[in-house]
């Protein structure tokens, strides 16, 4: 007969442990409780049984129930809630597989109950669930808080008679309570990974209640049916609201870099406040200019509608990365766009952005390149009103502003080229994975590219923007490609090497102890 660890995770569960592990003790060789630290009488009724008792910190449903996995002694495990419990069928069942193991993972129906009454009338069953495994094939993943067991390679599943106990929710109250609380969970967890709209609001509120209702027979339910029907439509329609209004709540920190050149730098901030969509705070990441830009700032400082920050270091050379990475550790929100101090921004520029910020993707923005006698105009004038058809510019087609465009033409790309950190966004969280700009690289060339494997082997996919997020990119003459042949090698180690985190970036652990105060990291 094979050895069984029994895993169960608590918080505040005194009414419902004891019956818990009583119903398990007939097929368990070993009992694992962890709890989130309740404050209740549960941790003496589980130190008053036989059970290995453990407190972790909660970070999650999926998290804490792979912690208590990694607590059991055995490889089978059998996995509950503190409100579930064994009916004997069920536990009769177990101790029958026990004795021989004939398939790797087991499935059993959960019946639940409302307000004292078993619902097999309902969407609530028969409610699979895979709570009986060899570990060393499966462990919790899905959604939190509706996790599930995910098995890593194709095993027969057997079902298992008798159901899995599940005493759920004693009246309305306590169910909206949960509806609530789990619509909160389901919007954070889901917050720039999966859109909702309107209409998605819509159709899954009403074919959720078809379900429920009439497909799940909640219908001939009595007054219980229809309260579980009506609370899980209730549900859809909270949790997609509620994604809906976090998808549209992202803070952006605008992160302008410059070197010596005001007058670019001033039409740049004058596009800045003229934004459709303001950011919520700009820095300025000045590699070293004199005393007339940190003025110009200063003005702009007392005129600007929104947060202007200096960030400057002294003048050792072309260090783009490294004040890149002083910018971005003062930055205060969790989305960062980037542009150089001579990209001016069209109105929608910060719009563009925000509307294509996604988990699990960095943005590669377009320029459209304006000639040398355009520039001089538009510094001269300061108009800054760019058309597809405005005289001596390039890559004009990247001018033209349009949703329906931008969803059929952006697309994704791998690799180190055509990386232009000239216009680019990101997630601040993302940057810290890779530890942001790599600041090996001194003199003009490759910091770009090398930033962008560096992303990709992290598993975050670069997404070339068109026809939205584009800026105007002011003529000056080329940088020097002296340092050129030494960047090119730091990007090819980069490459061979398969790195998705610097030595020499943002975080420094040797300099822990003395970084600047104001450093948010």
């Amino acid at each position: 007969m094979i050895k069984l660890s029994v895993v169960i995770i608590t918080y505040n569960e005194e009414k419902n442990i004891g019956r818990c592990i009583d119903s398990v003790i007939p097929i368990a060789d070993e009992i694992v409780v962890v709890d989130s630290f309740s404050t209740d009488g549960t941790k003496k009724i589980c130190l008053s049984k036989k059970v290995k008792f453990i407190e972790h910190p909660f970070e999650g449903h999926i998290q804490q129930k792979n912690y208590a996995l990694d607590q059991t002694s055995y490889e089978h495990v059998l996995s509950l809630d503190a409100d579930e419990y064994l009916s004997p069928e069920l536990t009769s069942s177990i101790l029958s597989v026990k004795k021989n193991w004939p398939a790797e993972a087991y499935e059993m129906n959960r019946l639940s109950s409302y307000g004292g009454r078993w619902m097999k009338l309902s969407a609530w069953y028969p409610d699979r669930k895979l709570r009986l495994w060899n570990k060393k094939i499966g462990s919790w993943g899905g959604d939190n808080p509706h996790d599930k067991v995910i098995l890593n390679k194709k095993v027969g599943v057997m079902h298992l008679r008798g159901d899995l106990m599940h005493e759920a929710y004693d009246n309305a109250a306590e169910f909206l309570t949960k509806i609530q609380s789990y619509s909160d969970i389901f919007a954070n967890e889901k917050r720039f990974v999966l859109k909702s709209s309107s209409f998605k609001i819509f159709y899954k509120t009403i074919y959720t209640f078809f379900f429920n209702f009439f497909l799940k027979l909640g219908l001939f339910g009595g007054y219980e049916g229809a309260i579980i029907s009506m609370s899980n439509t209730n549900y859809t329609f909270y949790k997609y609201s509620k994604l809906r209004e976090a998808n549209r709540n992202l803070k952006i920190s605008l992160i302008i870099t410059t070197y010596n050149r005001k007058d670019a730098l001033e039409l740049v901030l004058m596009s800045v406040m003229t934004q459709s969509c303001l950011p919520n705070e700009v820095i300025i990441a000045d590699d070293g200019s004199t005393d007339d830009t940190r003025k110009l700032i200063e003005f702009y400082q007392s005129i600007f509608p929104i947060p202007l920050v200096h960030c400057w270091h002294e003048d050792l050379g072309f260090r783009l990365s490294a004040i890149r990475n002083k910018a971005i550790a003062r930055a205060k929100h969790e989305y960062i766009v980037m542009i150089d101090g001579d990209i001016v921004l069209p109105a929608n520029f910060i719009k563009g952005h925000k509307e294509h910020a996604w988990r699990g993707q960095f943005i590669q923005g377009s320029r459209v390149l304006l000639l040398k006698r355009t520039t001089e105009k538009m510094l001269g004038t300061k108009k800054m009103r760019i058309t597809p058809f405005t005289r001596d510019i390039d890559n004009r087609l990247n001018s033209i502003e349009s949703n329906l465009l931008s969803a059929l033409f952006s697309y994704f790309r791998s690799g180190h080229t055509n990386v232009r950190g000239a216009n680019l966004s990101f997630w601040r969280d993302d940057l810290l994975t890779v530890n942001g700009f790599n600041e090996d690289f001194v003199g003009w060339g490759r910091e770009d590219s090398e930033f962008a494997v560096r992303m990709n082997n992290a598993g975050i996919k670069r997404k070339h923007v068109k026809f939205a997020a584009f800026g105007y990119h002011l003529y000056h003459p080329e940088n020097s490609r002296k340092q050129l042949p030494i960047n090119d090698a730091i990007l090819l180690r980069t490459i061979q090497e398969k790195k998705s985190r610097c030595e020499n970036g943002i975080q420094k652990p040797a300099l822990t102890a003395t970084r600047e105060p104001e450093l948010q990291l």
